[in-house]
């Protein structure tokens, strides 16, 4: 049990304003593992003022030694790895050894990224007479989503430090207690005061009073596409800049010359990664019509390798969904495949063998699945995969730029020139060829409803910068 009763703000832990607490349930156990504050608005403004009256002096620190101090968040981080990795796996549910490698591993190389990118990022140029200043928009609020919750946090206060910016940040209410060890591994790197700050709490309550808040210059967001669009809404009110990373429908484009044992291979895991609760996860697949019998039998056996299990055992490669909600919200899209007259191929609506307790839902295929219906347009956020039929790379294209989302997708070709030429046409943020891993130094943000801005890369690091030119008499 971690029970934590304070927040942390102006570089020290207080008693929040309030008295309410949140209570952090194991999704594979549906027992309460830790407690948090229920941080008010009282709080936000606390935390707000603090981040305000030290966003002068952090913002006129050298690039260089705010990456000094981006490093030392780095090591500290480092140092606790596997106390973070265990904290993760019972918050969300992912398997140990991946929570450790990529829930954990992520955050600690994005926050090293950003130490180096610090000192080498380029703040001040010429054009003609004028000198152009890039400069840090001022404090900011991030607001953090439950899925890859410390992924999600470095990936905005590392970057928005690294630029100069204050933050005042909201997690996840769901997934909240790896937070706060971050906040003990800043306040032990002896950060200055009031650059960081946190304050737990729900949406409608803390992430509504930062979005809204007239001392906030800018709310960084990662959730759905639904409280993304309320953010902005409310961020209006005051001309806030806005990022936004939201949802997705990704496609996995395999081409009728692509190795289609690796393709569908490839896009399986790509869709059952953390149990499917990914947001640039590969939930539809795109097979020619000629190829469809080979690639649903080979996706079957794919799926059905996944065993489903304890996070903190041996051998599962999937843990439960990480709520009551999201299992019964997957669980509905199952049922909804099903009646919409997809064929079901593996998987389905019954717990998974032995698993009565916890919030798990068996890997689900369909296959035949018609490109207009529910389960291929709408964001279903759980380990269920779409198989969809096409006639030629026209149709392909068509379907898979068919949703209001356009985050990631693949394409799969042996020929590396025409899977270019095909992923060109994808309206999406991101490609991947054959299987390309996942690059941190490159950006990652979606076009249409999936968001507005980037992160990670340099162009991470952008989004909290202004432009400021200053005029030379000749």
């Amino acid at each position: 049990m971690l029970n934590r009763d304070q927040v942390y703000i102006d570089g020290a832990w207080a008693a929040p304003k309030g008295t309410g607490t949140i209570e952090v349930v194991s999704p594979s156990t549906e027992a309460v593992i830790g407690r948090v504050p229920e941080g008010t608005p009282a709080d936000v403004d606390a935390a707000v003022r603090a981040a305000r009256a030290a966003f002068e002096g952090w913002s006129a620190t050298k690039p260089q030694d705010r990456g000094a101090w981006l490093m030392k968040i780095h090591m500290q981080l480092k140092a606790c790895s596997d106390e973070l990795g265990n904290i993760i796996a019972g918050e969300v549910g992912m398997p140990l050894k991946l929570a450790t490698r990529i829930q954990v591993g992520s955050p600690v190389h994005i926050f090293a990224m950003y130490a180096e990118l610090a000192g080498k990022f380029e703040f001040e140029s010429k054009a003609g007479s004028s000198t152009i200043l890039r400069e840090p928009v001022g404090v900011v609020a991030a607001i953090t989503p439950w899925n890859y919750p410390l992924h999600q946090i470095a990936a905005k206060v590392a970057p928005a430090m690294a630029a100069g910016c204050t933050v005042v940040l909201k997690p996840s209410e769901v997934a909240p207690l790896n937070a706060f060890v971050l906040a003990d591994a800043i306040d032990r790197a002896g950060l200055p005061k009031g650059v960081f700050n946190l304050v737990s709490g729900y949406g409608p309550t803390v992430g509504e009073a930062l979005a809204r808040h007239p001392d906030v210059d800018m709310v960084s967001f990662t959730g759905s596409t639904r409280a993304g669009k309320r953010v902005f809404e409310l961020a209006a009110q005051s001309v806030k800049r806005v990022a936004l990373e939201l949802g997705g429908k990704s496609a996995a484009v395999i081409l009728d010359d692509a190795d289609l044992a690796n393709a569908v291979k490839g896009t399986v895991n790509a869709c059952f990664l953390n149990s499917g609760q990914t947001c640039s996860a590969h939930t539809r697949m795109l097979v020619p019509q000629s190829k469809y019998d080979e690639a649903a039998k080979i996706a079957v056996e794919v799926a059905r390798s996944f065993t489903v299990g304890d996070p903190f055992g041996s051998s599962a490669k999937l843990g439960p969904l990480t709520s009551a909600r999201q299992r019964e919200r997957v669980l509905d899209y199952i049922r909804k495949g099903i009646d919409e007259g997809a064929e079901l191929l593996t998987g389905g609506v019954a717990p998974p063998p032995g698993l009565a307790k916890g919030y798990y839902v068996q890997p689900t295929v369909f296959g035949h699945v018609d490109a207009k219906s529910t389960i291929a347009q709408e964001e279903i956020f759980g380990p269920v995969l779409s198989i969809i039929t096409y006639k030629d790379e026209d149709e392909a294209v068509r379907i898979a730029n068919s949703t209001i989302y356009g985050l990631a997708g693949a394409v799969w070709s042996s020929d590396s020139e025409r899977a270019v030429r095909v992923a060109k046409r994808l309206r999406t943020g991101q490609v991947d060829i054959n299987g390309g891993p996942f690059n941190y130094w490159a950006p990652f943000g979606g076009y249409k409803q999936s968001g507005k801005g980037r992160e990670l890369g340099r162009q991470g690091l952008e989004e909290f910068l202004e432009f400021k030119s200053l005029q030379f008499k000749n």
